[in-house]
């Protein structure tokens, strides 16, 4: 089933490609498409096609970005919306755990949220179902959409003919960005909380 998705993809046109790579990775998010399609493998695999030169790496890049930024965006609308329809019935242990993961984070469970398969499809309607406010959603988003899709689509592009490999482990890609997202984290917010207590004891 993956070879044969890859197989399709690989083989579309330029255009379409990057079309795809946009409304699968909105999409995901959106229309819960992340439930059985991997975000990941899309970028990656729009990644792949920039590195044999058939589409634009500044295309897919733009695509995988925007596209999971819009998505979210639509999810946590969605969320504030129909919130209610989503806590019922086989549903509903979905929607409970990611209250709760949520309720633990705060925001930045947002950010978080985009770096695993589960957690990317319902956190954003989550979060407006929660009344999280969306000033507070948005930078989260934002930040999150760009480091995923950046990420993904470079690591396709670098990877060029090794792609199989990377495509068949496409869950851990989001695990291996949230790794780097949360270091480089700790490391800004250490430096900044470091340089603040400098110029207080000046």
């Amino acid at each position: 089933m993956l070879r044969r998705l890859i197989e399709i993809f690989l083989s579309i046109s330029a255009p379409l490609a990057i079309g795809v790579v946009f409304l699968l990775t909105a999409g995901e998010t959106a229309f819960f498409l992340g439930l059985f399609i991997p975000g990941e493998l899309i970028v990656i695999l729009g990644g792949v096609l920039a590195s044999q030169a058939r589409v634009s790496l500044i295309g897919v890049l733009l695509a995988g970005v925007i596209g999971p930024i819009v998505g979210d965006s639509v999810g946590f609308f969605l969320g504030r919306r129909y919130g209610r329809l989503f806590l019922k019935g086989r549903r509903k242990k979905r929607w409970a755990k990611a209250r709760a993961w949520l309720r633990r984070r705060g925001p930045f469970a947002v950010f978080l949220g985009r770096f695993t398969a589960f957690l990317r499809s319902v956190v954003p309607a989550a979060a407006g179902a929660a009344r999280l406010p969306y000033r507070q959603f948005a930078p989260w988003n934002i930040a999150a959409g760009f480091l995923w899709g950046v990420g993904s689509a470079l690591l396709g592009y670098f990877a060029g003919r090794n792609y199989e490999v990377i495509a068949r482990r496409a869950s851990y890609v989001g695990l291996a960005l949230a790794a780097i997202a949360i270091a480089w984290g700790i490391l800004y917010f250490t430096r900044r909380r470091a340089r603040s207590r400098r110029r207080s004891r000046r």
